[in-house]
């Protein structure tokens, strides 16, 4: 299981306290979904904020949600396709752009760890090739 030894005895009171409760179905599944549930402490510690949340793919819904609801009725599938195409090239461009959501120096960071450790090199000179990939 990933995560960190506080991490995972976190996780391990909730699936305790659930099965304690008499939520044993529950505390199973969120046993068994425990290494997914901790993929985010295979990160550095700095950007589990921006990874665990969900926030910027809740904006996107909600601005989809928003542009579909102004037009209402659709004529085809493919004018659906070319609408939420655009909103999704628009907020693409603004994230890649205007507003990036972790700096090219984390992104680098995080892309070189080393495989199946949570170890980073010694030395990290983060450029924008390692970052880009």
């Amino acid at each position: 299981m990933c995560g960190t030894s506080e991490e995972r005895s976190q996780h391990r009171r909730v699936v305790d306290q659930l099965a304690a409760a008499g939520f044993q179905a529950a505390a199973d599944h969120l046993d068994a979904a425990g290494a997914e549930i901790l993929t985010f402490t295979g990160f550095p510690k700095a950007h589990w904020r921006q990874i665990w949340s969900n926030n910027p793919q809740e904006r996107l819904n909600k601005e989809i949600r928003r542009r579909t609801n102004v037009v209402g009725i659709f004529p085809t599938r493919g004018s659906i396709i070319r609408l939420v195409g655009a909103v999704l090239a628009e907020q693409h461009d603004e994230w890649a752009i205007a507003r990036r959501y972790m700096s090219l120096d984390a992104l680098a960071q995080a892309r070189i760890r080393l495989i199946g450790t949570n170890q980073l090199p010694e030395e990290v000179t983060p450029t924008l090739e390692t970052a880009t990939g």
